[in-house]
């Protein structure tokens, strides 16, 4: 328990989207892709990766690159609820955004924001439905997709 804690802590604490990143997205018009918008969301996040810094200033060494890797999956892990269900609400309900919720787990605070519904049970669905479609079928493709970009350096913003 004192572990999950944790991490939802670090996850609420690495949540924050910078304003430029609402904005465009609030701006595309409503009859972009969902998808599209949240291509264009992830992105516009990608100033703020910890691995792009690191590797711009040289410094970094080659044992340490997965450091900095760790560093942006945490940050975006945290930061595609927020985008996604401000997306959502952006197309479904005109824009009318549920603040992220910090007393609540990762899940359950995306569950919240997208204001589907209010209940316990939607939000244990939603835990359930993301820990269903996160092993994406024991992870084969994510897997090779994680190593090709892992072993390119490439930045996982893009």
């Amino acid at each position: 328990d004192a572990e999950v804690k944790a991490l939802n802590e670090e996850l609420h604490r690495r949540s924050t989207i910078p304003q430029h990143v609402l904005q465009m997205i609030d701006n595309l018009p409503k009859d972009t892709h969902p998808m599209t918008q949240l291509s264009m969301g992830l992105l516009a996040l990608q100033p703020g990766s910890a691995f792009g810094k690191a590797y711009r200033s040289g410094t970094m060494k080659k044992q340490e690159y997965w450091e900095q890797s760790l560093e942006d999956a945490l940050t975006l892990v945290a930061q595609i609820p927020l985008l996604s269900a401000r997306i959502f609400r952006n197309v479904f309900f005109n824009g009318e955004h549920i603040p992220s919720d910090p007393s609540l787990d990762w899940a359950g605070n995306y569950a919240q924001m997208l204001g589907v519904n209010d209940s316990e049970a939607f939000k244990e669905i939603t835990r359930l439905y993301l820990m269903l479609h996160a092993d994406h079928e024991g992870g084969n493709v994510s897997a090779h997709t994680t190593h090709l970009v892992g072993s390119a350096l490439s930045d996982a913003y893009y």
